[in-house]
């Protein structure tokens, strides 16, 4: 059965260690996206490494924070103005309605995003059904089971 998601909500990432981090449904992009900047491959050992910051001033405690993740790829992405572009992609965990999901976020600076995550339609499809006047349907449930 399909889970009804607004277009608006919160979801946590615990290998990044986010909680109630905002996000915005955009049924009009495949992949989803995180907002951030300072995007650059480094040398951690004998690795390679991608480093980069998060940007999401409306949560002061995840602002500016630094994440350095070993397992990405680059992949070729249509940026909102339909051109194509490299852009790093990591994989990670997102919880929505209780339930851990699988995701590819492409990194993308974007200064004028309004929330800090986009989620796609290659998360949405088979999963999700969505309705565009809800909003924080996840967040909600989370908060109603943790009291």
């Amino acid at each position: 059965m399909k889970i009804i998601i607004g277009k608006i909500d919160r979801a946590d990432f615990p290998d990044l260690h986010l909680s109630n981090i905002d996000l915005k449904v955009d049924t009009g992009a495949y992949t989803s996206s995180i907002h951030c900047h300072q995007i650059e491959e480094c040398q951690v050992g004998n690795e390679r490494h991608l480093k980069f910051k998060l940007l999401d001033p409306s949560h002061p405690d995840y602002n500016e924070k630094e994440f350095t993740v070993k397992n990405y790829k680059k992949k070729r992405v249509k940026n909102s103005f339909g051109k194509s572009e490299i852009r790093f992609v990591i994989e990670t965990i997102i919880i929505l309605f209780d339930k851990e999901f699988l995701i590819e976020l492409s990194l993308s600076e974007r200064s004028e995003m309004r929330y800090p995550i986009l989620i796609g339609r290659k998360l949405l499809n088979g999963k999700f059904i969505v309705d565009t006047s809800k909003r924080n349907i996840s967040f909600k449930l989370k908060q109603k089971n943790q009291q």
